[in-house]
């Protein structure tokens, strides 16, 4: 086998360790050279030398601007090493390796929600999920004959071979700006796919892209209800509301494609994960919306768009990672609410409130906000977690955010 070297000691690096390994990791919180109990040698990136290894895979939060990144010769992905033809060298077991019909799901919002789904549709086939969503690909079931990839822009940037059988392509919108350097650097690598796809494969996409270069198939769409018109898909059998109905339209479209079947009552049984538009009711009949995953604009958007007949009480604000938070307001003076501003970006979001000429009360932490609600919610309101933000600024995750709304609101 020929020299791996890997860059970040994380759960998918070591996770190729495991099953290729010991191989040498470059790190930027290693100062002294040490080994691991796997035997793998754990180096500072200031000891990285090219020479030294045929190939380097990063860890995929590795930013491009890294300078381990920049003196890279054969930088590639996990997805690379074990589903391409250019990976096979690497494996011993490479037939079994690259067997598998591979699904790639992508875009800015839903990904985990959409992956779930096609899995928990496709499960009797044999179809098992990983990627992003919390399974390194070195740790799938190699024999599956299905996989369903979870593939975030960080990935796909890194991906030089590797292309899906089938790519669905969620709405997209700015997120990870600063990673990618610009909003044009994040677009170019969630369309990567396409231009590697051939003929008798397909994508699955937003309308605004279908003219992309491609020789898949392209399959586009505006809403859920054009999608589900094209795949025959009875909407009024799908259980789903707001951005869920999307992720399960898109979930069906791909049974419909592979198998030509459609089953509701299989799609309906699903469950969706937490905090992310996670419906509460207070020992008062109020209805609190934990959607605490909304870590960027689009989510935030999805999120409103089944209460325009409603008041709405929106907590608003966390990290918000540069992004311009201006469509995002555009979108809030369609609904009737009031902002409760929190986190290191709460400033700014009153600021843009008050241009927008949109209710706004200053709250900094989630507690107050919360505590202010409560004097303001009613039966007939809906009060929404949906800070458009990640968490890091006051959490140590957005699972975290969710769970001390959940805890604030049990005391009501």
């Amino acid at each position: 086998m020929k020299k791996i070297a890997l860059f970040g000691y994380g759960k998918t690096t070591r996770a190729i360790a495991e099953r290729l390994g010991p191989f040498t990791f470059y790190d930027d919180k290693v100062t002294v050279p040490q080994r691991d109990e796997k035997g793998n040698l754990l180096l500072p990136p200031m000891l990285f030398d090219h020479d030294r290894s045929d190939l380097q895979i990063p860890s995929p939060g590795i930013p491009p601007s890294h300078p381990l990144v920049k003196i890279a010769k054969n930088l590639i992905s996990e997805y690379d090493l074990f589903i391409s033809k250019q990976g096979e060298e690497y494996i011993e077991d490479a037939k079994e390796s690259t067997r598998h019909y591979t699904i790639w799901i992508s875009g800015t919002n839903g990904k985990t929600t959409t992956t779930k789904m096609v899995t928990h549709l496709l499960e009797k086939r044999g179809a098992v999920y990983g990627g992003n969503i919390g399974t390194p690909l070195a740790q799938m079931d190699p024999k599956a004959p299905i996989w369903v990839l979870e593939t975030s822009s960080f990935t796909l940037h890194y991906t030089r071979y590797a292309k899906p059988d089938l790519y669905l392509l969620l709405p997209v919108t700015p997120d990870h700006i600063e990673w990618h350097g610009g909003e044009d650097g994040y677009l170019k690598d969630k369309l990567k796919p396409l231009a590697k796809m051939r003929e008798g494969e397909a994508v699955i996409l937003p309308k605004s892209f279908t003219e992309c270069r491609s020789d898949g198939f392209k399959i586009g769409y505006d809403d859920p209800v054009e999608l589900a018109n094209y795949f025959g898909i009875d909407i009024s059998k799908v259980k789903f509301e707001g951005a869920f109905l999307l992720d399960a339209v898109l979930a069906l479209g791909v049974a419909k494609i592979l198998f030509d079947e459609l089953d509701y009552d299989k799609i309906n049984s699903f469950m969706v994960d937490p905090h992310r538009q996670e419906r509460v009711v207070d020992s008062k009949g109020r209805v609190w919306i934990n959607d605490s995953k909304a870590t960027n604009i689009d989510a935030t958007i999805q999120a409103l768009k089944p209460f325009g007949d409603k008041r709405v009480f929106l907590i608003l604000g966390g990290d918000d990672k540069g992004v311009d938070l201006s469509l995002l307001f555009k979108e809030l003076k369609k609904y009737d609410l009031k902002i409760f501003a929190i986190g290191s970006n709460a400033s700014r979001v009153e600021l843009m409130a008050k241009d927008s000429s949109i209710e706004c009360l200053l709250c900094e932490t989630l507690h107050k906000a919360v505590e202010m609600i409560d004097k303001e919610h009613d039966i007939n309101s809906v009060a929404l977690l949906s800070p458009a933000a990640a968490s890091l600024d006051q959490f140590s995750s957005y699972n975290e955010r969710g769970e001390i709304f959940k805890k604030i609101i049990s005391g009501f």
